[in-house]
């Protein structure tokens, strides 16, 4: 398995869970592992009943397992912060209350959370020691679906910047008249400089996650999620991004065979359909079927997690990167 993991799917279908025994799994392994949840409905701290924040922090009782909660609202901050102090030495002191507006203003734009998410996690993965795997539980698919298609939308959004950017420098040197010296030059740009910066940020995600990643995805046996599944698996097809396999969880538990009761009852009908689902994941959707997951009445943490770790098949192995360093 690739040195990325990513578990993504429905609202609600148990990524967390799954995310978070895969990592112990791995742990367990020998194999020195983090766990990040872009999800901003974190859940981590509850399965692993301990806090995380955006700094990675042992695992209470699992060697080799750390764990962090990417916080997209302090993401943000300190993405408009870094704004704010590269555009101080840009502009003169009667455009910063203006720029303050505006900046207020991003803050609460659509796709603020995923842009910031998105450079949060880019990072952990362009500095991935000691881990030698990491572990990502994502946001519901809408969501995570943005974050992974935003390295193609901005590589050519950057170039196009880029290349207004030394057109307006070139216009800016020909305008030089005799001993003036033009306002800005190519040489030192901090603008043009930027903007090289970030191309080569979104070039490294395109390459690790097409290379070094890994994509599966959680479902339940129902009609809704299998549906959004096949969804979602074209839609990371189309970005170039393949999925490597599919976990079913939360299957219903078939009563025994001495059991007639009207519950019993229920439960065979309810198994009977999730079985034509399943048959339905094997038949339709590419990725394989790689684990079938038993629904639990307690809530899963502690040695539940270690039971559901023993039903994901799925090695633990890390191959190494071929993209990232």
């Amino acid at each position: 398995m690739e040195p990325f993991v990513f578990f993504g799917g429905k609202g609600g279908v148990g990524k967390t869970t799954v995310s978070c025994a895969y990592a112990r799994k791995c742990a367990v392994a020998g194999v020195e592992t983090l766990v990040v949840s872009t999800d901003p409905a974190h859940s981590v701290s509850d399965v692993f009943d301990q806090s995380f924040d955006d700094t990675p922090r042992s695992v209470r009782g699992v060697d080799g397992l750390s764990a962090m909660e990417i916080d997209p609202d302090e993401e943000v901050r300190a993405h408009l912060d870094e704004v704010r102090a590269n555009l101080a030495e840009q502009v003169s002191v009667a455009m910063v209350n203006e720029i303050e507006q505006q900046l207020e203003l991003a803050h609460r734009t659509p796709g603020a959370y995923e842009a910031a998410l998105f450079d949060r996690f880019v990072d952990v993965m362009r500095d991935p020691d000691p881990y030698e795997r990491i572990v990502f539980d994502t946001a519901p698919t809408g969501a995570t679906l943005r974050l992974l298609e935003l390295p193609a939308f901005l590589e050519g959004w950057i170039d196009r910047l880029l290349d207004k950017r030394r057109r307006s420098l070139d216009l800016f040197e020909k305008a030089a008249v005799g001993d003036h010296t033009p306002s800005k030059t190519m040489a030192g740009d901090p603008i043009l400089a930027h903007l090289r910066d970030r191309k080569e940020f979104f070039e490294f995600a395109s390459g690790a996650l097409r290379n070094d990643a890994a994509f599966l995805l959680v479902l339940n046996p129902d009609q809704l999620s299998v549906n959004e599944t096949e969804r979602t698996v074209e839609a990371l097809r189309s970005s170039d991004l393949s999925v490597e396999g599919l976990i079913a969880n939360k299957l219903t538990p078939e009563p025994d065979p001495d059991e007639a009761g009207r519950g019993a009852r229920y439960l065979r009908d309810r198994v009977a359909t999730e079985r034509d689902r399943l048959a339905q994941v094997r038949e339709s959707l590419a990725p394989p079927l790689l684990a079938e997951i038993a629904f639990r009445s307690e809530e899963i943490r502690g040695a539940l997690l270690a039971d559901v770790a023993d039903e994901l098949d799925l090695g633990t192995d890390v191959e190494p990167p071929v993209f990232v360093d």
